[in-house]
């Protein structure tokens, strides 16, 4: 780990950074119907991979899929970059068994990525 990351975490963890102020970067996406991608926990920086079955994002240690329809080629302001421009926002819910599932309103991408996936099928 290194000594950036190290002390950034522990200012994090003793709450020198408002979530609030974290959370612009996100505030105003929208996703494909116009609502808001996020409330004020749910988006985050996300590591990313693209695979040939399409997009996965790291999140809580699990690598989720990503359905092309929630994926915004952008980049946000006041990204630190720590993912190379990867950003998640979406719900995480428990299972009866304590499993958990995650469903994704909204992905961002950095603009360059978009040319590394297929497109969509029926779009033009």
């Amino acid at each position: 780990m290194s000594i950036r990351l190290f002390f950034s975490a522990i200012l994090l963890s003793i709450g020198f950074n408002s979530p609030a102020e974290a959370h612009d970067i996100y505030s105003h996406l929208l996703d494909s119907w116009g609502n808001s991608c996020c409330n004020d926990k749910d988006c985050r920086p996300a590591p990313y991979r693209v695979t040939p079955a399409g997009v996965q994002m790291l999140v809580d240690g699990e690598w989720v899929e990503v359905p092309g329809y929630t994926i915004q080629y952008r980049a946000l302001g006041g990204d630190s970059g720590e993912t190379g421009g990867g950003h998640w926002c979406g719900r995480v819910y428990q299972k009866v068994d304590n499993s958990v599932f995650h469903v994704t309103q909204c992905a961002v991408l950095p603009p360059s990525t978009a040319a590394l996936l297929p497109p969509e099928p029926g779009s033009p």
